[in-house]
Parts: structure tokens; C-alpha cells; sequence
């Protein structure tokens, strides 16, 4: 985004809204790569709003693979409640601290803009100038007791008054500035001139010379001459002996005078009260401070304090400026906190259909195969689209994972055909590739029982029951059954926190193909479980790989008996 900078304004454009594609919470190989796949391939279609998102943490497995293939991960987004940021607009106009007040005004006008943020030179906020504040420094500019002083630059005085330096000195400089009008005669404006010879005087006044050489010889600040009056040469060089500086202007006297109290710098006006809000603020928590904002909009600020746009509370009312495609998931609970506030676009899945709603009609994709990478690599197909190498690679990688190396009850024949087509584009042998990323994944040791856990962790709902099921690939589960009891009360403390019926974790041993559970629950379900026990609370679970094709239909059965 690049601002366009004139007059020491800046006019900010209008940005692309951005549309995240994104996974479920607990993000797998699968859904990581998924979005990652899925953006790249929107980018090469031309649709460069399409970014690539991430609802948690990669796990050990998806960082190796995004490491090893060398391509950046998608954006983390820990949730999409409404912020500040997505409802905000852009599109607006600021000004430099050191712009005159009338110029400011003129601006707000010429843009129908009702607030003007203030910066300074890089940006950083310094106020707001908005029309209560135009008007109380208005009434305190032609209050008759406020004694003609006011802080000026002869600089911004000769921009208000479209003036023209005959003589100057220290054009930039700012100064207390006590205005007088050279229209007595010169004896009497001469002894107003001694009474304030300490002070930083401008003197405005027309075609008499004799006031102009009084005014030379008190040495005055500067010397307002209006109508485009000539000034005699000797007092043109009067003035630059005794430093005074001699500005002509075209109007008359009485306009110069009430021109020249807008030459005050804006910053000088501005309401300093006035705080910014950030963009990465929610929208629950500007509410208050909009509706207390005498203009009811405020202005954006980032971490560096610099702005970057306007918020109002009619944007909120409108739809946000990001939307949304869900890969890898369709059901609410699994889907990124505050989705319902956004429309969506698409949702590319391999999973059961849940009763997810939407606002308005979308794309909605649902194959019967073992992984979302596989429905993403063969969209590139069906949109004529060459698969770059290291995409290619990532699908290979997310397909592998999501089917235990194409060994997974989940798998199809078009699964396998579309990795032996990823295996040809990337010379990479799908046994070899396969070994390494879920070795990559399997080691547990050094981590905490919540970050296995949580590294691929899904949560369910049955009718009225909500339940949640953890997976985790290794190649032995003998430091599992040795960590039972922290594992067991992790699990425990997950389910009572979640308020959920059981939290099961299934380990799944990709050597022997068949996995264990390790569950936490009310005891009304446990007692229903028929499967082998390991150990107490720990079962096994001959020939079953698949949480979604295997274990959710049996656990789903008991849950059925459970709310008969």
C-alpha cells in the first residue's frame, strides 16, 4: 500500500480485502498444507487477496515438512473475533503537524472528510482534528480577551495568505505571534509599538510609509504589507539591517487580519485528547470509546503508533473487509473462534458433513478421499494449472500423513494415484518420504503431555454431547504406556475444563498399524467401552488407524447410547 503525498497531505487508497484460507483448530499436516496449497494455487490464477492461515501452532511434523521443502508456513491466526482491522477504513487522509490550520480545514472540506488525524513526519499520530475542535479553536481565535497572540511560522503565515517574502529571516521557525494593525497615526502606533517591544510583533498595514519605517526601526518580527503595495527600496533595506522580515500579500487589511489567526500550525489546534485505538483491538472494546468520540470515528493506529486508517461506527455495520474458505473441516466447533462473524466463501473437505449454515450460497467441495491435499492437488488439474515443485512436495508430504503412508482405512484409489503423480513431479520416494515425516511427528520425548495433546486434537458434537479426540503417530508406544498417569490426568483436566462427556487420545503405532486410547470420561461412558484393556483407562485397538473412518463411528455409536 502506498501513500500519495502533496501539500503534506497523505491520501491512503482503498486496500484488496483479504480472504484467509484456513484449517481447524489443532492444526494437522493436512489442513496446514491444504491452505498453503490452495492459496498458492488462487495467487497463480491472479487473485492475489487470497492468503494462506493458520488456526494454531504447526506441529513437530508440519514445521519439518515447510523447513525441509524450504516454503513459508501460512500466517498465524489464533481466532477471528471482530477487530478493529477488518471492519476499518483505509481510506483516508491525514496531515502533517506542521500544516496550517487553514489549509487543514480546506482540506477536510475539499475531502469531505469529518476527521483529519495529525501526524508527524514518519507518520506517528499526533492528534485529531475534527469540526468540534475547528470550532472551539475558532471561538478561542476571535475571542477579543484572548489578547492576538498565537503560535505561527512566517513560513505557514505566507502559506494562509498566499504571500510573497520581500525580506525574510528564519522563515520556519515558531514564535508567539501578537498581531497589530498598523492603521492609527504614527505617534500613537509608535507608543503601542514601545509597550510591546518584547514581544514577537506582526504588524499588518497598507500603503503608509510612515508606519512601515516605525515598524522597521521598533524592530519588529515581521511586516505585513496588503494590497500588493510596493515597498520604497530604503525601507527594504532598512529591514534587512534591523532583521525585520517584509511579506506582501493581495487582500486587505481587514481579511489579512482575519486570515492570518488560521496560520497556526494544525498540530497547535488539534484535540490531543483524543487517543487512537489499534487495529488489532476488538471490536467489543472500541465500542464505548466510538460512542463517547464526539465525531463517533477514530483514528487507527499500529504497534509503531503510526496510522493507518479510520474507524466510524457506521463501518461497523457493514461487513467486514476479510472473508474466508475453510479446507480440511466443515464443523463449527472445529473451526477458528468468530468464524460466524465472516462470510465464506468455499469449504474443501474429506470429512462427514456437519450442519454448518452460511449466509449466503458457496463452493462447497466433499470427496470421499483420505486427505484434503489430495482434493487440492487435483483442483490445480482441474483449473489448468501447473503444480509448482515445492507445492508438489507439501501435497505428497500432506497426503502421506493424513494416510499413514497410503496404509490408512481411509485411503482411495485416487489418493494413490494422485501421489504417485506428486511422487513423479518432485523425484521423491513416497516410502522414504512417508518414514521421515511421520518419524518427524512421533517423538514425544521433551514434550508435555498437553503438547502432544494438543497437536492434533479435534472436538465433536453428538446431539446435546460434545466430546474430543486427540491422534498422535508413533512408531512405539512404550513411552506413552510409561507416561500414562500424566497423560490420564492432562486428558481429565481437558475434559472437565471443556466441559466435554470423554477426551480420548488415540496413539497410533504406524509399525503394527493398530493403536491405543487412552481415555478420560463420566464413568456412564466408560462403563460402555467393550474394547480390550491395556491398562485401566487405557484400551487397544486392533487394526484401527483412522480417527475419522474407524474410531469416530464406534465412539459415536456409544455416544448414541448414551443419549437414548
Amino acid at each position: 500500500m502506498y501513500a500519495q503525498f502533496a501539500y503534506g497531505y497523505a491520501i491512503i487508497p482503498r486496500m484488496t480485502n483479504k480472504v484467509y484460507i484456513i484449517g481447524h483448530r489443532n492444526p494437522d499436516t493436512d489442513s496446514v498444507v491444504a491452505a498453503a496449497a490452495y492459496a498458492r494455487l488462487k495467487q497463480l490464477l491472479g487473485k492475489t487477496e487470497y492468503v494462506a492461515a493458520r488456526a494454531g501452532h504447526l506441529a513437530p511434523q508440519t514445521e519439518y515438512i515447510f523447513k525441509r521443502f524450504k516454503v513459508e508456513p501460512p500466517v498465524y491466526i489464533p481466532d477471528l473475533v471482530p477487530k478493529t482491522e477488518y471492519y476499518m477504513s483505509d481510506k483516508y487522509v491525514s496531515v502533517d503537524e506542521n500544516v496550517s490550520l487553514w489549509k487543514a480545514v480546506d482540506k477536510m472540506i475539499s475531502t469531505n472528510s469529518s476527521v483529519l488525524p495529525i501526524i508527524n513526519v514518519d507518520g506517528t499520530y499526533q492528534g485529531l482534528l475534527n469540526y468540534n475542535a475547528f470550532a472551539l479553536n475558532s471561538y478561542k481565535l476571535l475571542n477579543p480577551k484572548r489578547g492576538d497572540i498565537f503560535l505561527a511560522s512566517l513560513h505557514l503565515i505566507e502559506k494562509t495568505l498566499n504571500a510573497t517574502p520581500i525580506v525574510e529571516f528564519d522563515p520556519d521557525d515558531y514564535f508567539n505571534c501578537r498581531i497589530m494593525i498598523g492603521d492609527d497615526d504614527v505617534q500613537t502606533f509608535s507608543k503601542l509599538l514601545e509597550e510591546h517591544k518584547s514581544e514577537n510583533i506582526v504588524v499588518i498595514t497598507g500603503d503608509r510609509d510612515d508606519i512601515q519605517r516605525a515598524c522597521i526601526e521598533a524592530h519588529v518580527k515581521a511586516l505585513i504589507i496588503t494590497r500588493d503595495y510596493i515597498v520604497k527600496k530604503e525601507l527594504r533595506d532598512l529591514a534587512k539591517e534591523n532583521k525585520v522580515s517584509i511579506l506582501s500579500g493581495h487582500d486587505s487589511t481587514a481579511a489579512t487580519a482575519t486570515l492570518i489567526e488560521y496560520s497556526s500550525p494544525v498540530s497547535a489546534m488539534a484535540d490531543k485528547n483524543i487517543l487512537p485505538v489499534h487495529a488489532s483491538d476488538s471490536v467489543q472494546k472500541i465500542r464505548p470509546l466510538l460512542a463517547k468520540s464526539t465525531s463517533r470515528c477514530l483514528p487507527v493506529v499500529d504497534d509503531d503508533y503510526k496510522v493507518i486508517g479510520i474507524i466510524s461506527e457506521s463501518d461497523l455495520l457493514h461487513e467486514a473487509n476479510i472473508q474466508v474458505i475453510l479446507v480440511d473441516h466443515n464443523e463449527p466447533q472445529q473451526a477458528v473462534e468468530g468464524i460466524d462473524h465472516y462470510v465464506i466463501q468455499e469449504i474443501i473437505d474429506h470429512h462427514k458433513i456437519s450442519t454448518f449454515s452460511t449466509k449466503t450460497p458457496i463452493t462447497f467441495i466433499n470427496r470421499p478421499v483420505g486427505s484434503t491435499s489430495t482434493i487440492i492437488a487435483n483442483l490445480y488439474h482441474e483449473n489448468h494449472v501447473s503444480i509448482p515443485k515445492d507445492i508438489a512436495a507439501l501435497l505428497l508430504c500432506g497426503i502421506l500423513s493424513d494416510t499413514l503412508i497410503l496404509q490408512s482405512a481411509t485411503v482411495t484409489d485416487i489418493d494413490v494415484t494422485t501421489a504417485e503423480y506428486l511422487s513423479s513431479i518432485t523425484e521423491l520416494d513416497i516410502k522414504e518420504l512417508g518414514n521421515d515425516i511421520i518419524k518427524s511427528g512421533s517423538h514425544i520425548g521433551g514434550r508435555t503431555s498437553k503438547e502432544v495433546i494438543h497437536q492434533d486434537m479435534k472436538d465433536y458434537t453428538e446431539g446435546k454431547i460434545s466430546y474430543t479426540v486427540s491422534q498422535i503417530e508413533v512408531d512405539s508406544t512404550t513411552e506413552i504406556m510409561e507416561r500414562k498417569k500424566e497423560f490420564l490426568e492432562q486428558l481429565e483436566a481437558e475434559r472437565k475444563g471443556g466441559g466435554k462427556l470423554f477426551h480420548a487420545l488415540l496413539v497410533t503405532d504406524i509399525t503394527k498399524l493398530s493403536s491405543i486410547m487412552l481415555l478420560a470420561s463420566e464413568q456412564s461412558f466408560e462403563s460402555l467401552m467393550n474394547f480390550p484393556k491395556r491398562a485401566e483407562h487405557v484400551y487397544y485397538m486392533k487394526d484401527i488407524v483412522s480417527r475419522k473412518k474407524q474410531l469416530i463411528p464406534l465412539l459415536t455409536e456409544i455416544v448414541g447410547q448414551i443419549e437414548g
